[in-house]
């Protein structure tokens, strides 16, 4: 395993979930790490102060992904603190919940707003990042969050399925172009356990849902932010020789995964 300690990582909508478990676990193996937030900041302090106590040094940079600005920004931070970045881990996403066979319950708008985050700021926190990265003699390793959704279809509403996929196929693209100094890798995590589906979908049905993934899956687990987190750890130390692959972090409920249809 690669010794990760004393390098930089910037992973993006860390101030919760697998962003902050990500951030957090890398802390604990001696990784810097800069801590981004689009909203909730006094979040981004609390995950800023777990890493600290694990001996890491931190950065909190409020950013929107969509802006490039705001990507070039980050990199830049990052480089006037540590002067290098080894890391980066494309967390940051969005969606809008909507039953698929409601066609009328997307707009442009809403695909418009989901990629720009999804798929548009993943691309430009990579092409920010690119530079530094082919300078360092070490390069460097990104991994994409995408999701199983831009596999199988499912998920919380089409247009996030389809930045998904996008995601993933973005993936190869840019494992191909940024070789043989970056390593470009993704990981599908299923439905994840946390605050962010229990927001969107309710907590009646967010307990249901959660209970029958975990009944359908080979393993009889659902991921946790912890879990995905042990995901994205693997493609940054793990083997220096992968690039351009996508590995599902869901139990195995893929396997079993009907496809939602129109009824």
């Amino acid at each position: 395993m690669k010794d990760f300690s004393n390098q930089v990582a910037i992973i993006t909508g860390s101030s919760s979930g697998v962003g902050a478990a990500t951030a957090e676990l890398l802390a604990s193996l001696g990784c810097n790490v800069l801590i981004n937030y689009s909203s909730k900041k006094d979040a981004a302090m609390v995950v800023a102060q777990n890493c600290q106590r694990a001996g890491a040094e931190t950065l909190v940079c409020g950013a929107n992904v969509a802006d490039d600005a705001d990507c070039r920004k980050m990199v830049s931070q990052a480089m006037e603190k540590w002067g290098r970045v080894d890391a980066l881990v494309n967390n940051a996403g969005t969606t809008k919940f909507v039953d698929h066979g409601d066609l009328d319950g997307l707009s442009a708008e809403d695909f418009q707003r989901i990629y720009s985050v999804n798929v548009v700021g993943a691309y430009q926190m990579t092409r920010a990042v690119d530079r530094v990265m082919q300078s360092q003699d070490s390069g460097g390793a990104i991994v994409n969050v995408a999701s199983t959704a831009g596999i199988t279809g499912a998920g919380s509403s089409i247009a996030y399925a389809a930045s998904k996929g996008a995601m993933v196929t973005m993936t190869l693209s840019l494992a191909r172009v940024l070789g043989p100094k970056v390593r470009v890798n993704a990981i599908c995590p299923g439905y994840i356990r946390g605050d962010w589906m229990r927001d969107g979908m309710g907590v009646e049905k967010y307990n249901a849902f959660m209970k029958h993934n975990e009944d359908n899956s080979p393993l009889g687990v659902v991921a946790t932010a912890a879990t995905v987190a042990e995901a994205i750890l693997h493609f940054i130390v793990g083997p220096q020789v992968v690039t351009g692959e996508t590995l599902i972090v869901d139990g195995g409920r893929h396997l079993n995964q009907v496809p939602l249809t129109r009824r």
